[in-house]
């Protein structure tokens, strides 16, 4: 991959436009939160990279123009159908964990589709790719094994995509649970099976006068009356926009306490957020759930991708997140819904007992890496697959996962190859940049902080 030759100095720059482009509304609304988020980011090169999604896709609109192409949306492998499917937008090695699905299996695969959106489905590979690479180059591995983790990704992809496009049965192309998964991912699922909904209550809620209410601190922020008005004329609005198959018992929707919370990810720094505990399932105090509202974020592909009739299809931006979770991800979150608070969309979904990320800083054998590595290649396969004519969404009205086989016979040689290159060169910038992001924070360079 080629891109402009930049000094220092003038990459700084660079980054410091595409952050003001990303984050100035909302650093400017909350900079004590982007205060806290950009130290997480200052950790690593990799922490980095899963906060700047926005660069990314500025580097690749670069990327393009050095290869003499018009548009992001051009490439190899890309065509008018390849470069129109629902993707991630933020896939990278850490955006995947265990969920129970709306069937109460246990699943292993992507979650946090804050980023979702419709275009090229190379994308979510490179971003994946790059940061292989970057995981890789942590745990002090050689260029010649992350080439060959990002070959063996390339290549479980690969095989998943195909095996799906040319009608192979459910059992020879299962999920990742239980009784399926190996090594790391069946430890994730079985941390997330030892965990329990009572587990979760006791840390965020107390019982006061034989009632379950949000206990005080721990992130919670009282609302006032008319803060809490809003909070539940939203919930009405968010009951409107479930399936007809979560509406079973009426008295699951009932409220019982509503606060703010404090303390979420890198990714939703400055956004207004809130938990809702709800009767849940039956009158039993253990079966309490709760979910939150969170305003929903611009994706940064969205500022790539100008089909019109793309943007035009979603209400808002928790109209687009849900929608694209619900596309991408089979059996999602019966709790999943959106709203509209203060004029913007929010995301609804449960505060889930059953997450449990996948989490890499045990994973340094070069085996169990490999191994990792490919069944994130398939999961990424059954992603896209989901996310197509059969998901009931009109807007991409063809199975992707023949388009992209198509796509990718055509030169079965050059996949993996491709994302190799593009591993390790966005790697390294990645690495480059992130010690120029850290030059720029610690000196006060930032603007608004």
């Amino acid at each position: 991959m080629s891109f402009p030759q930049l000094s220092d100095e003038q990459r700084g720059e660079e980054i410091l436009a595409v952050f003001d482009t990303a984050f100035g509304e909302l650093l400017a609304a909350d900079p004590a939160a982007f205060r806290v988020k950009f130290r997480k980011m200052a950790a690593s090169a990799f922490a980095f990279y899963r906060g700047t999604a926005g660069l990314f896709y500025h580097d690749l609109d670069e990327e393009n123009a050095g290869r003499g192409g018009g548009r992001t949306l051009s490439g190899p492998y890309l065509d008018e159908r390849t470069s129109r499917v629902w993707i991630h937008g933020d896939l990278h090695a850490e955006n995947f964990g265990t969920y129970m699905d709306a069937n109460g299996r246990l699943i292993f695969n992507v979650n946090d589709f804050d980023e979702a959106y419709v275009g090229p489905f190379t994308w979510d590979l490179k971003r994946l790719a790059a940061s292989i690479a970057l995981i890789g180059y942590a745990k002090a591995l050689g260029d010649e094994q992350i080439s060959e983790l990002v070959t063996i990704y390339a290549v479980a992809y690969r095989e998943r995509i195909h095996a799906l496009a040319t009608g192979a049965k459910s059992d020879e192309v299962p999920p990742f649970t239980l009784d399926t998964a190996q090594g790391p991912l069946l430890d994730a699922l079985r941390d997330a099976r030892s965990l329990t909904r009572f587990g979760l209550l006791d840390s965020m809620t107390e019982i006061r006068d034989f009632e379950r209410r949000f206990a005080s601190g721990g992130g919670s922020v009282e609302l006032d009356a008319a803060t809490r008005y809003k909070v539940l004329a939203a919930f009405d609005g968010y009951l409107e926009t479930l399936p007809d198959s979560s509406l079973t018992r009426p008295d699951s929707y009932r409220v019982k306490d509503v606060v703010g919370r404090r303390g979420i990810g890198i990714g939703s720094a400055g956004l207004p957020s809130y938990n809702i505990l709800l009767e849940g399932h039956s009158d039993a105090l253990e079966n309490d759930v709760v979910i939150y509202i969170k305003q929903a974020q611009t994706p940064a592909v969205s500022r790539h991708v100008t089909d019109r009739a793309i943007r035009d299809y979603f209400q808002h931006e928790g109209h687009r997140t849900v929608i694209s979770q619900r596309a991408l991800q089979a059996h999602a979150d019966p709790w999943l819904g959106w709203t509209e608070l203060d004029g913007a969309g929010q995301l609804v979904a449960e505060v889930s007992p059953y997450a449990v990320d996948l989490d890499w800083g045990d994973i340094d054998d070069p085996g169990e890496i490999a191994q990792v590595v490919a069944d994130l290649g398939r999961a990424t396969a059954t992603m896209h697959a989901a996310a197509d004519d059969q998901s009931g969404e009109s807007l991409v009205p063809f199975s992707t996962e023949r388009a992209i086989d198509a796509a990718i016979a055509a030169d079965e040689e050059g996949f993996a190859p491709l994302l190799v290159d593009f591993a390790h060169s966005y790697g390294a910038r990645a690495r480059a940049d992130h010690q120029t992001f850290v030059d720029l924070f610690r000196n006060g360079r930032i603007p608004g902080l």
